[in-house]
């Protein structure tokens, strides 16, 4: 018998501090920044984000995403026999942020890891699962996205500052004999790893380097809406299907431009694009999974539907998932 992988439950998680526009560049404003609600509106499609309060980490956030998850899967956390958790914002070098959320989750003795694909990461981690469950290793997987990078952004930097949020996603993907994920496809070019990224790291007790973002925006744009139509292509040719077979788009909410971009290359009107961006800003590795719980719990998306997943990432990354949710 085939075995294929299927969600069967989804979750996510925004810490209680919802800073709006306004919020933030009053903010700003004291540091002698000046940004304004239109501006921020204009560029990017965000009016608010969620920061996390002192001593919160991602496994803290991922693990109240997992929990709801779980809950939604109708099994316990005891069923889970593999965890994968996608962040740049691990709480620690080591252990894995994923050890540390089995932990908080009572779950003992699964393989757990983390995936380090920054806002592609839960494209990587679902597929990284869906070969899991498909040659048998594992049959029920916990997939989770949680970042916390209000911690990693340069408050000087109002072109970078402006953009990003905290927050986590999950989802329970079981072995099934029903048809679940139909194809994925992941790519990476290290060549681009300057435009995107956070230059330091710890060394004899020192950070070294500068540990705060950097991103190239315009780099970055040109990049992502070429590569989010290709690897969209790539997993619908796998799959054997077209543009017009995909149901929603839920794409990484990284700024709306992209977002309307590349759906106009998909030829789907924005009406079929799951959009969180305005209230959550750019969350990373939890966009995606945030937007799925979102399109599932508002009544959006529907039981038999399909769904196309897609993400780019600093590294420079990028994939996509198609499933029949």
């Amino acid at each position: 018998m085939t075995i294929y992988s299927r969600i069967s439950g989804t979750g996510s998680y925004l810490p209680p501090r919802r800073l709006t526009n306004a919020d933030l560049v009053a903010e700003l404003a004291v540091q002698g920044i000046e940004s304004s609600d239109e501006w921020i509106v204009e560029r990017t499609g965000i009016r608010a984000r969620h920061f996390v309060e002192a001593g919160v980490g991602s496994s803290d956030l991922g693990a109240e995403a997992a929990t709801r998850a779980i809950k939604a899967a109708g099994c316990q956390a005891s069923d889970i026999d593999l965890i994968i958790v996608a962040t740049s914002t691990p709480d620690m070098v080591f252990p894995s942020t994923a050890a540390l959320l089995q932990n908080k989750l009572g779950i003992v003795g699964c393989p757990v890891f983390d995936v380090q694909a920054v806002c592609s990461g839960f494209i990587y981690a679902m597929t990284v699962a869906d070969a899991m469950i498909k040659t048998g290793t594992a049959k029920r997987a916990l997939v989770i996205g949680a970042e916390v990078f209000s911690r990693i952004l340069d408050f000087k930097d109002r072109t970078t500052c402006v953009l990003f949020g905290d927050g986590a996603g999950a989802v329970v993907l079981e072995a099934s004999s029903t048809p679940g994920i139909l194809a994925t496809d992941i790519h990476a070019d290290g060549k681009y790893a300057d435009i995107l990224c956070v230059p330091g790291h710890v060394s004899g007790g020192a950070i070294l380097g500068d540990p705060v973002l950097k991103m190239d925006g315009q780099a970055v744009f040109k990049l992502a809406v070429g590569v989010l139509e290709e690897t969209a292509r790539a997993s619908l040719s796998k799959a054997g299907l077209n543009d017009t077979d995909i149901d929603w788009l839920i794409p990484h909410q990284a700024n709306i431009r992209i977002m309307q971009s590349t759906a106009r290359k998909l030829k789907m009107p924005m009406e079929k694009v799951i959009v969180t961006v305005d209230q959550h800003g750019n969350t990373s590795a939890a966009s995606i999974p945030l937007a799925l719980d979102h399109g599932i719990r508002t009544g959006q998306i529907h039981k038999g539907q399909t769904l196309m997943l897609e993400g780019v990432g600093g590294g420079f990354t990028w994939g996509s998932v198609l499933l029949k949710y």
